[in-house]
C-alpha cells in the first residue's frame, strides 16, 4: 500500500503537486499507521484543483478534509514550504485565489477597440 501510496503521490498529473506531495508521502509514508495509510489515500483521492487551493490557503477545505488530521499535518507541511521558498508577495491572502496578470475584475469596463484603431 505504502509503494502505491507514494507513486500516486508523485505522479498526479500537476507538478506542483507532484512535488509538494510527494516530498511529505516520501518523508512521511514509511512511519504512518494504517488509519493514517488510509486517511492519506482518501487525501489523494481530492482532485487537483481543489487540493491544491486547500492545502494553499485559497480556499477552506471540505468539512470532511478538515477532519482529516492526516490532511492537516500535510497542509502544515506545505504552508512550511510556502513560508520558506516563496516571498510573501508570491503568494495568496489567505481566503483569496491568486491572481494571474490582468484583474478583469478590478477593471472599468471599456470600449471595444475599432478596426484599425490603435490600443495604447
Amino acid at each position: 500500500m505504502v509503494n502505491r501510496l507514494l507513486y500516486r503521490s508523485r505522479q498526479r498529473g500537476f507538478l506542483e503537486m507532484d512535488l509538494l506531495v510527494g516530498q511529505f508521502a516520501a518523508r512521511r509514508l514509511p512511519q504512518m499507521t494504517e488509519p493514517e495509510l488510509v486517511a492519506f489515500s482518501t487525501v489523494l483521492d481530492q482532485e487537483n484543483p481543489d487540493l491544491f487551493k486547500w492545502l494553499t490557503g485559497q480556499e477552506a477545505p471540505s468539512d470532511a478534509m478538515e477532519k482529516n488530521n492526516t490532511f492537516k499535518e500535510l497542509r502544515e507541511h506545505v504552508q512550511a514550504q510556502l513560508a520558506a521558498h516563496c516571498a510573501p508577495d508570491a503568494t495568496s491572502v489567505p481566503g483569496k485565489p491568486w491572481v494571474r496578470g490582468w484583474d478583469d475584475n478590478d477593471v472599468a469596463p471599456t470600449k471595444a477597440p475599432q478596426a484599425g484603431e490603435l490600443v495604447s
